[in-house]
């Protein structure tokens, strides 16, 4: 079952911080060196400096005593506590949190639930994951949980609710009343982000009550937030043996979302790779045609709009170039992605758009080395796709290859079999900001 609980957050004081634009950020992984420096320029109190502070000369992050980016965290922490700029809330509380947002000119809202969720193992069915992770961002996650003893961010947690039963009790629950936080993000800045306490104790019940019988919950964004806080939960437990169900370290800062929500959205991620064969294009469209149509596309926009209008996704885009142009490569009528991908993943899995691009296109026909992808070290994400192209026209880049977005419906069925997609499989849009409220769970802290 789902254990979802209210929270006392620590939270930005309004009486201190009259403007939340200036404090809040994109997730710790979205934020590079450039948008950091942003962050840090908007305000001193910026939660970048928490989640993902700069790193200084004479560092040992391995030292657990500093100076380092996890023990700066923790120094900013309490003192802005001491301060006043953070406070702590008096009584547990649900946070509504609704997105208003624009994409390819259509309007949409998405609701979510912020709350403690139990973390739970993935073999008990309850939440389960639908991506790979790397070990790196986990070992960076957990340093700064130890130190700081808190959830700095919420992650992204999809739940199963055909009726959207909940979004019917959270509407309720807030009514008309006015937000607490009523503000936009640096990054994403054309998305409207409102927060509403919910605190009423039948409210808070009703919502429990509905949660309490799902199972098949999916970590849209947080993997490794969430594989962290399991480490985290396991050390505590080993150490305080005697404490109890409710003890805050066994939970975990979540933003809840139908996935029937009718603002639930996901983004295609594309791959740029750099760092390998600049005379490599002519030898990829060479090597795709064995398995692929390979036609031409005039431009950017053409490349995108037949990739994204195939039925099965099973169209891609490809730039190498201003000499070698665009072109779609689709896979040959009669080809079954099991006969190119041979290895022991279910044919749902080796029929996702991701699987082909990864185990075919860039590792099969493109040779792009396994350990390149997987330490990231010979690949860029995007978003946009024209950062991609900027990139390989001004040489930072070799290649690019386009991909249609994941659809919801496979993404239940990989993770419902027990199975996880490439890295970067998903990119749900918008991201849940940092800085909305944040979730204490040192040893002696209870839900």
């Amino acid at each position: 079952m789902a254990v979802i609980k209210p929270f006392r957050a620590v939270r930005y004081n309004p009486q201190r911080i009259d403007d939340m634009h200036t404090v809040v950020s994109q997730p710790y992984d979205r934020i590079g060196p450039d948008l950091q420096t942003r962050y840090y320029d908007l305000s001193p109190y910026n939660i970048v400096r928490i989640i993902e502070g700069r790193a200084e000369p004479g560092d040992d992050p391995l030292n657990p005593s500093g100076p380092n980016v996890y023990t700066r965290a923790r120094a900013y922490y309490e003192q802005w506590l001491a301060e006043g700029v953070l406070m702590r809330e008096e009584q547990p509380a649900f946070y509504a949190y609704e997105q208003t947002f624009t994409v390819d000119e259509a309007i949409y809202t998405r609701l979510g639930l912020i709350a403690a969720v139990e973390l739970v193992d993935f073999a008990e069915g309850v939440i389960l994951p639908h991506e790979r992770i790397h070990a790196g961002p986990k070992e960076d996650r957990l340093r700064l949980l130890n130190t700081l003893g808190a959830n700095t961010e919420q992650i992204f947690i999809l739940y199963p609710d055909a009726e959207n039963r909940v979004n019917a009790l959270i509407r309720q629950a807030i009514g008309d009343r006015a937000p607490d936080i009523d503000t936009v993000e640096l990054f994403e800045s054309d998305v409207r982000q409102r927060v509403w306490p919910i605190t009423d104790p039948d409210a808070v019940a009703a919502i429990e009550a509905e949660m309490a019988p799902m199972r098949g919950l999916i970590i849209a964004d947080g993997h490794h937030r969430y594989s962290t806080g399991l480490t985290y939960r396991d050390q505590q437990r080993a150490a305080h043996p005697d404490a109890p169900a409710n003890a805050a370290f066994n939970f975990v800062a979540a933003t809840l979302v139908s996935m029937s929500d009718p603002g639930l959205v996901v983004l295609p991620t594309h791959r740029e790779i750099h760092s390998f064969d600049r005379n490599a294009p002519a030898r990829i469209l060479e090597r795709a045609a064995e398995h692929f149509t390979v036609e031409q596309a005039p431009d950017l926009a053409a490349t995108l709009q037949r990739v994204n209008a195939h039925p099965s996704g099973h169209a891609f885009g490809f730039y190498g170039g201003p000499h070698t142009g665009y072109y779609v490569l689709t896979l040959a009528s009669g080809v079954r992605p099991a006969d190119l991908i041979a290895d022991d993943h279910s044919d749902a899995w080796k029929g996702l758009a991701v699987s082909l691009l990864h185990k075919v296109l860039l590792e099969r026909v493109a040779g792009v080395p396994e350990a390149g992808i997987e330490d990231k070290s010979m690949i860029r994400y995007h978003r946009d796709p024209r950062a991609a192209v900027e990139n390989v026209d001004r040489g930072e880049g070799d290649f690019v290859f386009f991909v249609s977005p994941t659809r919801m419906e496979d993404i239940k069925q990989i993770a419902g079999q027990g199975e996880r997609m490439p890295q970067k499989s998903t990119d749900f849009y918008p991201k849940v900001i940092s800085g909305i409220v944040m979730l204490p769970v040192p040893p002696n802290e209870r839900l």
